[in-house]
């Protein structure tokens, strides 16, 4: 049965809480480069929504959004987040993707000045005004999350990690997630060594044999099967795709894209994942740069259109992935937030009572993304 998530609560955290409050499987009814050959094997048996479902959707979403001239995009992941539970959810949170969940991890990498967030215009939310390497004012969408969960924020980022602090941090979770990186294993590079998704999986496979080999294989099942594995990633491989020209065919560029994260999603079940919080992609076309691409491009404001368009349309495709692979992976549960209708409805509604009534009372929680 599906979970629909209401209007005003996270799309991410609130789908996500619900995965662990019910037993049954929940989810949202809402590049070049992916890999080898090898994960053309996950094209097959996809199912993919009709050009119909596809069309209704874009009128839905099909944005009066290029008519705004916002400076910045709000993603309105736990954007009126309830107050975290009393208790944790959640024995462990594992993050995985890129920017918009990254805590840290690129401060500790090869990379150019544009893909790090360890300097002062970030964190001047954070405690102190400390930038700690998100890309953000403040917290992030996996602190958010883990709020929700119970716990004060995001685990820590694994490259922060020494030998001693991995052993106590590894039972309550860790955060692989590297600013620029994507789904493809070359995304991002311009920028430097950033972490793509294959090695995020590798680092966390090498966390899972540490555990076994201090607590025995049965316990780590047993941990990781109730924790909960948060996946932000995508837009990268997306934009990329966009800046290329793309091939042509876009809907073979969001087959591989499907393709990609079932075969990680499918790798981290394969290593004693069961619960999983997927982010979808938010409209990436009403991004600074994307505004800027459209008035240079042909001299009018507003969102970019045919980027917007992609990132529209990997949603119904990532969801009938996810569907299939819950249907073939026995006790895997997910949530899955539709990220572009949620920041869609905030475009359009940029003032509610809802928002006005929560701010009052402090309650709103806004990440900004800004690329």
């Amino acid at each position: 049965m599906p979970f629909l998530v209401p209007v005003g609560m996270s799309s991410a955290c609130a789908s996500c809480v619900s995965v662990l409050k019910s037993p049954s499987r929940l989810f949202t009814t809402a590049t070049p480069g992916y890999r080898s050959a090898g994960q053309m094997e996950f094209f097959r048996g996809l199912k993919h929504p009709s050009p119909e479902a596809e069309e209704s959707r874009e009128q839905r979403a099909g944005v009066p959004m290029g008519s705004h001239s916002f400076s910045y995009v709000l993603v309105a992941l736990c954007l009126l987040g309830v107050a975290a539970e009393a208790t944790q959810l959640a024995p462990a949170v594992f993050v995985f993707g890129d920017s918009t969940v990254d805590v840290g991890n690129n401060n500790y990498l090869n990379i150019t000045k544009q893909a790090r967030a360890n300097y002062p215009k970030h964190g001047v939310d954070f405690t102190g005004s400390t930038p700690t390497g998100r890309f953000s004012n403040g917290y992030n969408l996996a602190d958010q999350l883990a709020q929700q969960l119970g716990f004060p924020m995001s685990p820590p980022a694994y490259l922060s990690l020494t030998a001693k602090t991995i052993v106590s941090q590894m039972y309550k979770g860790i955060n692989f997630a590297s600013g620029g990186s994507g789904l493809g294993d070359k995304t991002g590079q311009g920028a430097g060594d950033v972490i793509p998704m294959f090695q995020q999986v590798q680092y966390f496979s090498k966390v899972v044999a540490m555990m076994q080999k201090l607590s025995g294989s049965r316990t780590t099942n047993t941990l990781l099967s109730k924790s909960i594995f948060l996946i932000s990633t995508g837009s990268n491989d997306m934009f990329e795709y966009s800046l290329s020209g793309g091939n042509g065919d876009d809907r073979e560029f969001l087959l591989g894209f499907a393709a990609a994260y079932r075969s990680y999603v499918r790798a981290l079940y394969r290593l004693g994942a069961r619960k999983f919080s997927v982010v979808s992609i938010t409209p990436l076309g009403c991004t600074p740069s994307q505004r800027a691409r459209r008035l240079s491009e042909d001299g009018t404001r507003g969102c970019y259109g045919p980027i917007n368009t992609l990132s529209l349309r990997s949603y119904p495709t990532l969801a009938a992935s996810l569907r299939d692979l819950a249907d073939e992976l026995p006790s895997m549960a997910y949530s899955l937030s539709d990220s572009f209708a949620m920041v869609s409805f905030i475009f359009a509604n940029p003032r509610t009572n809802a928002w006005s009534n929560q701010t009052a009372h402090g309650h709103v929680n806004v990440f900004v993304l800004m690329v």
